[in-house]
């Protein structure tokens, strides 16, 4: 039976100039691979080590990137390794079936919503009337599935964060604070449903996965095994469960342990 590794892109395996996290010497520093371009400038990279891990992870695995990323914005990487069947976008708002968004998945999460949350425009509006324009730089909403706010972080008051989250609650969605984006992403929006469906259609009965933020706690929890980086939420939160372990590497060296560890409990359990 194949194994199937479930795994968040965004500061898990992959990297913006900020949170590369090189705090070796300069000459120390690890070879990186550029894996996204947008409008001319390279965004994301991971290591070449950690590269040449992902195609091996691609040939010995069903690797499914997970993220909560548009389509479009997921597109645009280039990732290493033979191309991904599957891909979970938008926090599992759409399954990707060879590039190209499954509309029965789609149809069946967007009829969820509209039955257990709030609705988009409410949200939408609330974060409008009430996020501060000294701090916010762009509002934004993805995929008419959930919202984000891009902020200043050095401004952005902690307890606004936190009273947004309560008021979220009460509506059926949830926050998270990644980088410098705000996330509210309706609760049955998830990363987990849309692996259990990739693990469904292709037979896979051990489970993989890797994150670093609250929006990948559900996922982490779905599957049978998981790793979170050192940096991050989660790792602020000092969150664990049984099945995750919590790795002490941060930043882009981090990547390179999780995709190790893929493919050591790949090799593990494979004939």
């Amino acid at each position: 039976m194949p194994v199937l590794v479930a795994s968040d892109l965004d500061r898990t395996l992959i990297y913006s100039p900020a949170a590369l996290a090189l705090t070796m010497p300069d000459a120390r520093a690890p070879r990186l691979l550029c894996v996204e371009v947008h409008e001319s400038r390279p965004l994301s990279f991971m290591t070449e080590t950690a590269a040449a891990l992902l195609t091996d992870l691609g040939d010995a695995a069903v690797f499914v990137p997970t993220t909560t990323r548009t389509r479009k914005q997921y597109l645009r990487i280039n990732l290493p390794g033979p191309a991904p069947k599957y891909a979970i976008c938008a926090n599992g708002g759409h399954l990707m079936v060879d590039g190209v968004s499954d509309l029965d998945w789609h149809a069946r999460v967007t009829a969820r919503l509209a039955d257990e949350c709030a609705p988009l425009d409410e949200v939408r509006e609330h974060l409008l009337a009430n996020a501060d324009p000294l701090w916010v730089r762009k509002h934004r909403v993805a995929e008419d599935l959930f919202a984000y706010l891009v902020v200043e972080r050095e401004l952005l008051p902690e307890e606004w964060v936190k009273d947004l989250a309560v008021w979220a609650e009460n509506r059926g969605w949830t926050v998270s604070l990644q980088g410098r984006k705000i996330y509210a992403v309706p609760k049955p929006l998830t990363k987990s449903a849309a692996m259990r469906e990739v693990a469904r259609r292709t037979g896979a009965e051990l489970t993989l996965a890797a994150g670093d933020s609250l929006l990948d706690a559900d996922l982490l929890l779905a599957a049978d095994r998981g790793w979170r980086p050192g940096h991050g939420e989660l790792a602020d939160a000092a969150w664990s469960a049984p099945q995750i372990a919590a790795l002490p590497e941060r930043g882009v060296l981090a990547g390179e342990r999780i995709l190790r560890e893929f493919l050591r409990a790949t090799r593990n359990t494979t004939p």
